[in-house]
């Protein structure tokens, strides 16, 4: 198994946050207001200890004028041994009032910032759901759909929480971190220099560690993407695994990636688990250190008790941000990470905007001209399509027929405009399609593939998609003209039966709902792409014959592998290595004895 490419550290983690900070532009005030409450709450934690301080020196203010006094010899029955109540009970009530308005502001910064992050992650969602529809097949071609859904999901996600985590983390750690740096000051320069000297060990662990930690944030993003990718590949071809026995290797590629996801999510992790212990350390160390200074501090009389119980918990203000603001950082390199894979995919190259083309069909004739078309795939330098020419006049049914591999499925990709021609052009009714907008040439065709496409919701929903004016009546009759009206009757709702795991639909019964799709929907034009491949004989003539109803008087482009259903073709192409090599009508093309007689004769003798 082919191992990954080798990872990259994060090209712009910088130019990440800040285009994840121009998403925040429209909530302003709501930041602000909440930055506001965090400073304040920050703020009112923070004058707590001055306010303990002085409680501590009240209650310690009989034992300090009982030790004044024996000290000096004096008179013990002057000294007042009675504690002010009234003033420690002042005090009480105040630090009641500042820790609840504390909390208070807390609460409402967290609600605030919660519906900021949440507004943006659902605005991201919906810039990469409008991106996907404006991105080119070739990027799908290069990108699995896992990795895609990663990027919607996880990627966003991380985003979101790290948002709403971070950025009211940082702005409190770092007031906290700036207000008890200053009220240290303000209190004992020494204490406060005793502290800083611990805390700047705190510092250099913090930057050692996120400058190694962070291209490993980056792997691990990528690498889940990767997980992603390889789970939904393996589940939607999960028949085809049992089928070969491929459990064996689609586990052990698994278990390969999975290995890879949890080395790298263990170094970032571990990495970043490391400052939670070594910023208790810190702060233990610097707890150690104030206590001794200002216990000399006390012996010689330079500063009072209460300073010493307020500048244990300065301290802790002052430490603790530094675990904080670790963390934060943590969670924006992680967001870095997530952010640069979003924008990466909001900013890869997308179709040409087309909103100056004003060309437009009005009522649809049909005449289809094909005129030295040339392609090749956008992220290959092989040709494909070489020179094709060709015309389908209006009501025509168009066959087209070759081996695996002749461009019958790219040319229909081409005249929907699933791609851009090299060289050459393509016309409805006199109109270039380059010079219509994508939607309006779309518009012009109803398709049914091979591939059935089904979503999860009502039979109805799945039948009348995208045409929501379609009545009872042209529902039920497409769904007999294919045969699908036995198979309607069997279910408990109807045509309200939710399409889900519960209800077993064959691989021929979504062909024969595609194809009454198709049918309701009415389009002028029809492109088939071997539509009753998954039918049984008996099935397929009576989808044949309605689908003989539904073509008349439209221009239809058959692909046709069984070259027996296409017999009563007006004009069958026959293309080998992206060239047209024969045309003309089932019997002309056998009274050559060409190439096309060759591939019905060959279809005949394999049956034989």
């Amino acid at each position: 198994m082919t191992p990954p490419r080798k990872m990259e550290r994060p090209k712009d983690l910088a130019g990440s946050w800040k285009r994840l900070f121009s998403y925040s532009r429209q909530y302003k005030k709501h930041l602000i207001f909440a930055l506001i409450c965090a400073i304040g709450g920050t703020v009112l934690t923070l004058l707590g200890p001055d306010k303990l301080s002085e409680m501590t020196d009240l209650i310690s203010a009989p034992m300090m004028s009982l030790k004044a006094a024996l000290e000096q010899g004096g008179d013990l029955s002057s000294v007042r041994l009675r504690i002010d109540m009234d003033g420690v009970f002042a005090i009480g009530v105040t630090l009641v009032v500042f820790y609840l308005t504390s909390t208070l502001l807390s609460m409402m910064q967290g609600r605030v910032m919660a519906t900021v992050t949440q507004r943006i992650s659902q605005q991201l969602r919906g810039d990469i759901s409008t991106k996907i529809n404006r991105l080119p097949m070739s990027f799908y071609n290069r990108t699995t759909t896992g990795d895609i859904l990663s990027r919607v999901t996880n990627d966003v996600d991380t985003i979101g929480q790290s948002l709403n985590q971070s950025i009211s983390t940082l702005v409190t750690s770092m007031t906290q971190l700036l207000g008890a740096l200053v009220l240290m000051f303000a209190h004992n320069i020494w204490m406060t220099l005793t502290a800083i000297a611990a805390s700047l060990l705190g510092f250099v662990v913090m930057f050692v560690i996120m400058g190694r930690s962070q291209k490993y944030f980056m792997r691990q993003q990528e690498n889940l993407g990767r997980v992603n990718g390889h789970i939904e590949e393996i589940y939607a071809g999960h028949n085809v695994v049992k089928a070969y026995n491929g459990e064996k290797a689609a586990r052990e590629h698994f278990i390969y990636l999975n290995e890879t996801l949890r080395k790298s999510g263990f170094r970032a992790m571990c990495l970043s688990s490391l400052m939670q212990p070594l910023m208790g350390f810190v702060g233990n160390l610097g707890y150690v250190a104030v206590c001794v200074v200002g216990g000399l501090l006390v012996m010689d009389g330079a500063i009072g008790i209460g300073s010493i119980v307020a500048f244990i918990m300065y301290v802790r203000f002052f430490t603790q941000p530094l675990s904080q603001i670790a963390q934060a950082m943590q969670s924006m390199q992680s967001a870095g990470a997530a952010g640069e894979r979003v924008f990466s995919f909001l900013d890869a190259e997308e179709m040409p905007d087309e909103s100056e083309k004003t060309d437009k069909l009005t009522t649809v004739k049909g005449l289809v001209e094909f005129e030295h078309v040339r392609f090749g795939y956008e992220d290959s330098d092989r040709i494909i399509i070489h020179d094709f020419s060709a015309v389908a006049k209006p009501g025509q049914k168009i066959a087209i027929v070759g081996p695996t591999g002749a461009g019958k499925t790219t040319l229909v990709n081409l005249l929907m405009r699933f791609h851009e021609l090299n060289g050459g052009e393509i016309r409805i009714d006199g109109v270039p399609i380059s010079m219509m907008r994508r939607e309006e040439v779309h518009e012009q065709f109803c398709m049914v593939l091979q591939d059935t496409w089904l979503f999860e919701g009502t039979l109805r929903e799945n039948l009348i998609y995208c045409s929501e004016n379609a009545t009872e009546e042209k529902i039920k009759a497409a769904c007999k003209a294919v045969g699908l009206d036995h198979f309607v009757r069997t279910l408990p709702n109807g045509y309200d039966t939710v399409l889900n795991e519960n209800v077993s639909l064959s691989q021929g019964e979504k062909q024969q709902l595609t194809i009454a799709r198709a049918m309701i929907a009415d389009k002028p034009m029809l492109i088939l792409d071997e539509a009753t491949s998954s039918v049984d004989t008996r099935t397929e003539l009576k989808i044949q014959k309605a689908m003989d109803q539904l073509m008349e008087n439209r221009t239809s482009f058959v692909i046709a592998h069984r070259l027996s259903t296409i017999k009563d073709a007006d004009l069958i192409l026959v293309l080998r290595d992206g060239d047209v090599v024969e045309s003309g009508t089932h019997e002309e093309l056998l009274h050559k004895d060409g190439f096309y007689a060759e591939l019905y004769n060959s279809q005949f003798d394999q049956s034989a």
